[in-house]
């Protein structure tokens, strides 16, 4: 690969979650910083253009990839083949036009993901006057630089557009100088393109600086003797470009406008009163700009002297009752910050309207980052999730202030919050109310009765979402939790719901760019359901049950937010620009309120006694709606199995007719390679298994391995993602999800009855900073593989704890001394190498502590958490070599003969096939069921339903797989058919993830619980 690739291919993909294919790809090359060693006076500063000036390309890419559900690196991939002479080089240097650029690049794409890539899609955005725009810190520091007597030049790869004109999407009046490598028919890093910029600059390369992001380029002119600065980030680079120049480069304030002209603020007035407040040092002009973001009070940050302050005021205006109450404001912040919660410190309260119209209160300014787009674009995975994390502990700070000690006892009432603000939102609506909505009528009826009962009395915040916290821009702390406006003691679990909005609202929302269209776990951000376990967590407090409601509840409210502030920009009072566009979204709003409020209906149905069903029965689905349409009210069309496949997220699919087209698509893909690839593959593994080598992994396996899904590295991949930490997902989790790495679960003890998870004797002791691992354990699959890197560990720690408290779960790496694997166990006589089943000893195994999961006395409640999933995905198998043996038993019976005539024509092995379907089916329906159960209710809500499915696939599948057997005669007992291995798995999975005795128990508990 030549540096001009390696250069190109690192420029595009500065994507976060991209890198770790970078890396792989030049592993071989040092990472590269280079410094100017002469010193002399600069006279011009020449940028690189994406990743610099404007957003990376690469970032743009990997968001398309994962918002598009294209696989990951799937553009890496195609850039980098063909090396200089790929197509992406020759597109780079000029050489080939865009049309038969993006028309090869797309079959590229397309062979190495194995679906259609629409490059056009991923092209246009790329050069999206939206999605291009230059950063505002890089504008006024090239303001300033000019400013200053200097010259600024841009030196660019970049590529022709359709239209003929090159893509530069700056202002050329900016710069002096303006080099582009499609012009110029050369690329960075090629040492000719940096001198023929500083040819036209007229200046020698000790004059001149360099900002780039890619280590190459900075390399290569460094060796020209031009200084250079490393961009990771804009904010840090202007900072360090500051400090080569000598003087300041930002005096723009993120966020900021010149006020809007319904919003100006009488200046003099304003000063004389700082002057009062400020003494002595409030000389000189006062500066006033307006904050863009909000919707409600007017906010504008004021630059007097040298003091920086922010200003929240009361809009003009007749308001509505207890609406826009910054007296509140000040007070619950004054109080807080004496609570350590992170809140800008506040100067004073004005509640003279005379001063500049209406009531006011300033804090100081304090500069950080404010994320207003919840995908956080342009951070990595690890990022994102410690944003979340951060968000979610400072919520958690909040809620635990010690009312009686900040003084704020009397802020609200106490208890019945959810009734009082129901009414007070219903009140709100109506007062601004211009149209009727049927939605929210619905809900207005349906709210009051389905109130939770409150659970304890805290501050709550009433608007805590990201966009109102500020972060630190170099780390994931919150530095000042913003707008406190309707904040009072109250529920804290409204808050929580309230700071999830953004999960469910697709990322075209115009007011909030949400989540929905993203791939949570691709992000790194968690889910809305992990993000209530992570408060709850934190907060030492039960999982929530009834949280349907309160997200009901939290989109009602906005709705009727909404309606106030279009309500308010009919008569010029509210403070957004884009106020007018809430009358089109409130409907929007109340339909998620309504969706919500059927699921909550749905978890409370469960759990009613069982009435008479009526006669008939209707499966339905919502009927498509755009996002601003306004219909009447919902529509739900009935359906049947047989209908056309337009099935909603929340419709149970019964057969592959019913799928999406998109879907329908990857189920006949993979009965095709089942049928060309894994099926003929069979007496070649057979054969493997019986060899030698059998505890080698097959290399046909290896090359057709494309699941990854195998037990039980399955359900301890679930475990590391809803319970590991950062670094523990790091080391484990990704090397498992990428099949690099095996691992194996270890719960399971010979001297003890093991379906009681409460049995286990095997103990953890901490020792030295360390844990100390002891213990018998069996039956542990997969532990014979070679490449089994990972067993999670289930232990005791503390005896004397509650009962299911006293266990732990470890992360034991398979190479720490003190594992011995005493022997293979068979199945039936069979091994199943590679991975087998071993009986193990582990003796004195000294574990880091940092290697706990979740913390000490937890491992019961990870071992429930992590069964569910496992469960189903046993089930699916079941299912899966039950249709196997079945289709091997109607071929059998097709081409033998007995007693005169075919085995087809016995009517006893009709019957065996008729029965067989039946099971096979009734049992499929019940996986179905319960998988759709898990998906829009959660694993909680289908406890019962996985109890049911774990009793009946496993018996199912042993009489399906015998009948078979029976059917075959004596070939069905050899090793020459896969139905003896079946017919030993399906008698195994009658214990494995509990025993038939357990799930019946199960079952009865809960029928008689809910059902008398």
């Amino acid at each position: 690969m030549g540096l001009g690739l390696n250069m190109c291919i690192r420029r595009l993909f500065q994507a976060t979650h991209l890198q770790w294919a970078w890396r792989a790809a030049c592993r071989h090359q040092g990472a590269w910083r280079w410094t100017h060693s002469g010193g002399g006076t600069y006279r011009a500063v020449i940028f690189d253009m994406g990743g610099v000036l404007i957003p990376s390309p690469g970032r743009v890419a990997a968001e398309w990839e994962a918002q598009n559900h294209i696989p990951s690196g799937t553009i890496l991939k195609a850039l980098v083949s063909g090396g200089e002479n790929g197509i992406w080089m020759k597109f780079m240097r000029g050489e080939i036009t865009t049309e038969d650029f993006l028309q090869e690049f797309g079959k590229l794409c397309s062979e190495i993901s194995k679906i259609s890539v629409p490059v056009d899609s991923f092209f246009s955005l790329l050069t999206n006057k939206q999605v291009a725009k230059q950063f505002p810190v890089m504008t006024e520091a090239i303001t300033q630089i000019r400013a200053k007597g200097l010259q600024t030049a841009v030196l660019s790869n970049n590529f022709y557009l359709p239209s003929g004109k090159s893509f530069l999407p700056l202002d050329r009046k900016q710069f002096d100088v303006v080099v582009e490598s499609c012009l110029e028919g050369v690329c960075k890093p090629d040492p000719r393109i940096y001198k023929l910029c500083l040819e036209r600059l007229s200046l020698q390369p000790s004059e001149s600086i360099l900002l780039d992001d890619l280590g190459s380029n900075l390399k290569a002119a460094a060796n020209l003797g031009i200084h250079t600065i490393k961009v990771n980030d804009p904010e840090t680079a202007v900072k360090e470009l500051e400090t080569l120049l000598g003087f300041t480069l930002r005096k723009a304030i993120p966020n900021t406008r010149p006020v809007r002209k319904t919003m100006e603020i009488p200046k003099d007035s304003l000063k004389n009163y700082l002057k009062g407040l400020l003494r002595p040092q409030t000389t000189g002009p006062l500066e006033l700009l307006q904050f863009d973001h909000g919707q409600s009070n007017p906010t504008y940050y004021i630059r007097l002297a040298d003091h920086q302050l922010v200003l929240r005021k009361k809009p003009p205006g007749k308001l509505l009752p207890s609406a826009h109450a910054v007296e509140r404001e000040f007070r619950v912040m004054k109080a807080l910050a004496n609570a350590g919660v992170p809140v800008p410190k506040v100067l004073g309260l004005c509640e003279d309207s005379g001063v500049i119209g209406t009531p006011f209160y300033l804090m100081e300014y304090c500069p950080g980052v404010i994320y207003k787009d919840s995908s956080l674009p342009g951070l990595e995975p690890s990022q994102r999730r410690a944003i979340y994390t951060a968000m979610n502990r400072v919520l958690c700070k909040i809620h635990s202030v010690d009312l009686k000690a900040v003084g704020l006892e009397d802020y609200g009432k106490h208890g019945d919050y959810i009734p009082r603000q129901v009414q007070t939102w219903i009140k709100q609506y109506r007062a601004s109310e211009t149209s009727t909505i049927p939605v929210m009528e619905s809900l207005i009826e349906w709210l009051p009765l389905h109130l939770p009962r409150q659970q304890k009395t805290t501050v709550v915040h009433g608007d805590f979402r990201l966009d109102n916290l500020l972060f630190h821009p170099e780390k994931a702390e919150v530095l000042a939790v913003l707008d406190w406006e309707l904040s009072t003691l109250g529920d804290p679990l409204a808050d929580v719901a309230f700071s999830c909005l953004a999960h469910y609202l697709p990322s075209s929302f115009p007011i909030m760019p949400g989540l929905k269209d993203y791939d949570f776990a691709q992000l790194g951000i968690p889910t809305a359901e992990e993000y209530f376990r992570m408060y709850c967590q934190h907060m030492g407090i039960p999982p929530i049950e009834n949280w349907n409601f309160y997200m009901a509840f939290s989109f009602f409210r906005v709705a009727a937010i909404l309606q106030g502030v279009y309500r308010r920009s009919l008569t010029g009072q509210a403070s957004s620009a884009t106020a007018e566009q809430s009358g089109k979204l409130t409907e929007f709003m109340s339909n998620l309120a309504w969706d919500f409020a059927v699921k909550e209906g749905f978890r409370v149905f469960k759990e009613m006694p069982a009435t008479k069903p009526s006669g008939r029965s209707y499966h339905t689905r919502a009927g498509p709606q755009s996002l601003l349409s306004t219909p009447g009210a919902r529509s739900y069309i009935p359906f049947t199995e047989s209908s056309p496949a337009h099935t909603s997220k929340g419709a149970l699919v019964f057969s592959p007719e019913g799928l999406s087209p998109t879907v329908r698509e990857l189920y006949q893909r993979l009965k095709r390679f089942m049928e060309q690839h894994v099926y003929p593959a069979e007496p070649e593994l057979q054969s493997h298994q019986a060899s030698a080598e059998r505890w080698t992994p097959s290399p046909l396996v290896e090359e057709l391995k494309i699941f990854n899904c195998s037990a039980p590295d399955t359900g301890n991949m679930e475990l590391l993602v809803r319970y590991g930490t950062e670094e523990q997902k790091a080391r484990w989790l990704i090397p498992l999800l990428e099949g690099k790495a095996r691992s194996c679960f270890a719960m399971t003890e010979p001297q003890v009855a093991s379906s009681d998870a409460t049995n286990i004797e095997s103990s953890i002791r901490e020792e030295d900073g360390f844990y100390v691992v002891n213990g018998h354990k069996w039956w542990i699959s997969g532990i014979l593989d070679p490449r089994c890197q990972l067993c999670v560990f289930m232990g005791k720690t503390d005896p004397n704890a509650p009962r299911h408290q006293q266990q732990s779960m470890l992360l034991v790496p398979m190479d720490t001394p003190g594992i011995k694997i005493i022997r293979p166990l068979t199945v039936y006589g069979l091994e199943d190498a590679p991975g087998g089943h071993g009986e193990v000893l582990f003796e004195q195994v000294r574990v880091p502590k940092e290697n706990m999961v979740l913390g000490p006395g937890r491992g019961f409640e990870i071992a429930q958490g992590r069964l569910g999933p496992g469960r189903i995905h046993h089930c699916m198998r079941l299912i899966g070599f039950s249709e196997r043996a079945l289709a091997l038993m109607k071929a059998r019976v097709k081409s033998r003969v007995a007693f005169g005539k075919p085995l087809v024509e016995q009517g006893t092995l009709l019957a065996d096939i008729a029965q067989s379907r039946v099971e096979i089916e009734q049992a499929r329906l019940l996986v179905l069921k319960a998988a759709h159960l898990m998906d829009v209710a959660g694993n909680k809500a289908a406890a019962l339903d996985i109890a049911m499915i774990k009793m009946v696939a496993p018996s199912m599948a042993y009489r399906v797989t015998d009948r078979a057997i029976q059917a075959f005669g004596a070939a069905g007992l050899s090793s020459d058919y896969p139905l003896a291995q079946f017919f030993a798995w399906a008698r195994a999975l009658r214990f494995a993830d509990g025993p038939d005795e357990v799930h019946r128990a199960a079952v009865a508990k809960m029928e008689l619980k809910h059902r008398i």
